[in-house]
């Protein structure tokens, strides 16, 4: 894990917190101000005196999987799932994915 740490709210041990806690609620997204990796927005904007920023997309390694703590780019992100463990991600996410990304 080398240090990096999933911050949020009730996190489980993939990285699940208090509002996703599903099986594959597993990803922590770094937060373009504080530059820590978060469960969800939520969590973030309620443990930190700022709101969550989000990050480009070109950012180095932007997401965090909570089930191997290996760092993904955005490209490998976007594959559905982790592609050092194959942990599958929430589909759901695309829905809100502008909280963390930008271009």
């Amino acid at each position: 894990m080398a240090g990096l740490e999933i911050f949020g709210q009730d996190i489980g041990p993939t990285g699940t917190c208090r509002h996703y806690h599903s099986a594959v609620d597993v990803v922590a997204l770094l937060c373009g101000e504080c530059q820590q990796y978060f469960a969800c927005y939520r969590c973030h904007d309620v443990m930190r005196h700022h709101a969550f920023q989000p990050v480009s997309k070109k950012v180095g390694r932007p997401v965090l999987c909570g089930a191997c703590h290996k760092t993904l780019t955005y490209a490998e992100y976007k594959n559905d799932a982790c592609p050092f463990c194959g942990a599958a991600f929430n589909p759901n996410c695309v829905l809100h994915q502008d909280r963390y990304f930008h271009d």
